[in-house]
């Protein structure tokens, strides 16, 4: 996390574990990063998270803080340019491909 009061960097990385663990936006913030990276990463990446969202909320005391859930990356998925993504990819490899839809 860079240099810096120890304390702050301590809380916030505790908080971003323990967010890992919930079945919320943050915690798939957290879980994301972590499958593909190490968890170090997704510590920090979630840790500013949680400190964009104190600021913003300290910043202007209107507002309110509404979790996004943890279906919400699930739900920006465009699934055919993904599909065709992934298609691309296996033919790049050298892989012949014919898509047939789920039963």
């Amino acid at each position: 996390m860079g240099k810096g009061d120890p304390y702050p960097k301590r809380v916030l990385g505790e908080a971003a574990v323990a967010a890992g663990r919930t079945d919320t936006f943050l915690g798939e913030r957290y879980r994301r990063p972590a499958r593909r990276r190490a968890e170090q990463r997704a510590t920090v990446a979630t840790a500013r998270s949680i400190l964009v969202v104190i600021w913003h909320l300290l910043d202007d005391p209107t507002l309110r803080f509404v979790d996004l859930g943890s279906d919400f990356y699930e739900q920006r998925i465009d699934k055919q340019r993904r599909t065709a993504d992934l298609l691309r990819q296996l033919q790049a490899l050298g892989h012949q491909v014919t898509l047939a839809p789920a039963a």
